[in-house]
């Protein structure tokens, strides 16, 4: 259902969570674990991101594309504010969420900031992350937890998270220590 860097979906949400938001916000961020998962199959970092639109259904969705495509910003966050802002103006981002199966980084953070989305919800938690990563060249990951990029800005982010983090951490198993 994506392309490695990212792609428009069909407009759907999932049946059983339309009427139940904290449904909708787990069944939206299982489907960027898999995004993630599908990341790591396709030679990349196992980062995965889905955008909801403001009634829920699913908009957009991007894998990191650090590997393959031989460029450092290309994280999933990173590779779905692309294309979220080539598609939709800052002021329909306001009320859209970003899902995203580990924790934005700094970088992620404020691309998401600049971009007007309203709302973040993440699975891996930065400092789990960093457990799972230790010290391997190609993850330097910052403890710098997006809250605390979001709160330096001018406009409000909603932050959910972390939920379902050893789901979300299911696709680095084994990933950055080579087993």
């Amino acid at each position: 259902m994506s392309a490695p860097a990212g792609s428009p979906l069909p407009s759907h949400s999932p049946a059983s969570a339309e009427s139940d938001p904290v449904a909708r916000d787990l069944a939206h961020l299982r489907h960027a674990i898999e995004v993630s998962a599908r990341a790591v199959e396709h030679g990349n970092h196992p980062f995965g991101a889905v955008l909801s639109g403001p009634d829920g259904t699913v908009l957009l969705e991007a894998e990191n594309t650090v590997v393959t495509g031989h460029d450092c910003t290309g994280h999933a966050e990173t590779n779905l504010v692309r294309l979220a802002c080539r598609a939709h103006s800052a002021r329909f981002l306001r009320g859209t969420t970003l899902y995203t199966s580990a924790e934005p980084c700094a970088m992620c953070a404020g691309a998401i900031y600049w971009s007007g989305i309203g709302r973040v919800v993440f699975g891996l938690p930065e400092e789990e992350l960093l457990r799972l990563t230790g010290s391997h060249p190609e993850n330097p990951t910052m403890a710098l937890p997006c809250r605390e990029v979001f709160a330096r800005g001018q406009r409000p982010v909603e932050v959910v998270g972390p939920l379902l983090a050893a789901e979300a951490a299911r696709p680095h198993a084994g990933f950055w220590t080579g087993e």
